[in-house]
């Protein structure tokens, strides 16, 4: 049983670190994005280093205080967050403080970074040296690096560079006892012992805090070319992403899968927004090459275009003639998110599949969901990775809460249809607090026993982030 991070214990913590380790509550620590979970705290507070996060940790574990770690709180499944229902008011711990970059290797293609890190600051401060790290998430200003970390973050740019994981040599961290973890691997090969950096990363806060992290960096593409071209159908887009790979080997950077009812929400809501169609084509991909200088990317995708529409797969396009037009493409895609908020949706899906099921599960998706209700789907993703934003909208000119009813029934019809074809209910936001349950009810048994013997071995008081993954 936990106890609150009551007065009595603030006073003590207080004492050892001072009162400036305080921060004043505020929706900023209390709220997630999309408004569907007020969390609660007895405190909030954050340390300047990685010794006051070992001395709160001991404190902590000895009272059995439950810790919350908070990144950039922009987290969508609940996990940087405690509702008053789901247990006594938790310590929140912000890395907010420890944001410096401890140092770069450019010769290595490293960079070491503490995990209050901005992502955008850590891209800046790669292309200072003409160096790229390819994390690149819509939350980039505000998400920090140990949440990206802790949750195993994707984004664009996995189909080339992978997640979160694939990036990160090394971490340090600490333990719930207060212990710190030095490991810090700036090596590419280090067989001595268990992966204790990948147990750490993806487990949401549940086993540690991860207080800084050893990156890998690449080297930028000398050249970008980007399109959007307009498809068939999703078949047909998953045709096109094996001829791309045919045409550029591993120089396909993003291979994004955009609805017509996306852009159509961008256009009802964000008219400011560039639109490359008069019409919306019902259903269309963003493409983008990353080539050596001896490369033309426009050419290649003016090829791309071509092969497509000789195969039937293609119907029109638009290829970047520059960087105004390149940044004009993203900024549609990125902004796809920000219309669906507007419109308000009946439930959001984050989910993956394997790329030869995914053809199959979107139309018959959006069939089974008509029939429990008249509603409107907004399906649009990480073609490339398997990864699918499926969410559900009410008919035009109606509001979401009419179908509050009907949500619950669609989640688990689009959950149960996804585990049928092998894939996963969440692809890159994590299992949090809002997914426990589905990780109970779809989990295979033995990883969630092994998940849970972990746990009590790392967490034998359960102090780490209380609720979350392991209901």
């Amino acid at each position: 049983m936990l106890n609150p991070a009551d007065p009595e214990f603030i006073a003590h913590l207080t004492s050892l670190l001072g009162d400036d380790i305080l921060r004043p509550a505020s929706e900023l620590y209390l709220e997630e994005p999309r408004k569907r979970i007020t969390g609660h705290a007895g405190a909030i507070v954050a340390p300047r280093d990685t010794n006051e996060v070992s001395q709160i940790l001991a404190l902590c574990s000895e009272h059995q205080v439950g810790v919350i770690p908070f990144g950039g709180g922009t987290g969508l499944v609940g996990g940087q967050l405690m509702s008053a229902d789901q247990g006594v008011a938790p310590l929140i711990l912000s890395l907010e403080r420890m944001n410096k970059m401890r140092d770069i290797f450019p010769t290595e293609n490293v960079m070491i970074v503490e995990a209050g890190m901005t992502l955008a600051a850590i891209q800046d401060g790669a292309a200072d040296e003409d160096l790229l790290f390819p994390l690149s998430l819509a939350s980039e200003g505000t998400c920090q690096i140990g949440g990206n970390l802790a949750t195993n973050a994707g984004g664009v740019n996995v189909l080339r560079y992978g997640n979160t994981r694939d990036l990160c040599l090394g971490v340090e961290a600490v333990l719930s006892d207060g212990r710190v973890l030095n490991n810090l691997s700036r090596l590419r090969k280090d067989n001595t012992g268990y992966d204790l950096k990948n147990l750490l990363i993806g487990s949401e806060g549940t086993l540690g805090v991860i207080t800084a992290a050893s990156l890998r960096l690449s080297a930028r593409p000398a050249r970008v070319g980007t399109a959007i071209l307009t498809v068939r159908d999703p078949a047909a887009a998953l045709e096109l992403l094996s001829k791309a790979r045919e045409i550029t080997g591993d120089a396909v950077s993003a291979f994004e899968l955009i609805s017509g009812t996306g852009m159509e929400f961008v256009r009802d809501t964000l008219p400011g927004i560039h639109q490359p169609f008069a019409q919306s084509p019902e259903w269309s991909v963003l493409v983008e090459f990353g080539v050596p200088a001896a490369l033309n990317p426009e050419t290649l995708l003016e090829d791309l275009f071509v092969t497509g529409s000789e195969a039937g797969l293609v119907t029109d396009g638009v290829i970047a003639q520059s960087l105004a037009q390149r940044t004009e493409m993203w900024s549609l895609r990125e902004h796809i998110p920000a219309a669906n908020k507007k419109i308000g949706a009946i439930g959001s899906h984050d989910i993956s599949l394997p790329l030869s099921e995914m053809a199959r599960f979107i139309p018959l998706g959006m069939a089974e969901i008509a029939k429990i209700a008249p509603v409107r789907v907004n399906c649009f993703g990480h073609l490339g990775d398997g990864n699918l934003h499926y969410n559900v909208f009410p008919p035009a000119g109606q509001k979401a809460s009419a179908f509050a009813d009907y949500k619950d029934e669609i989640e688990r019809l689009i959950h149960d249809l996804v585990h049928a074809h092998g894939g996963s209910f969440s692809a890159e936001h994590g299992v949090g607090r809002l997914k426990s349950g589905e990780l109970t009810r779809y989990g295979d048994p033995t990883k969630r026993a092994m998940m849970q013997q972990i746990k009590q071995a790392l967490d034998p008081r359960g102090i780490m982030n209380p609720g979350a993954v392991l209901d």
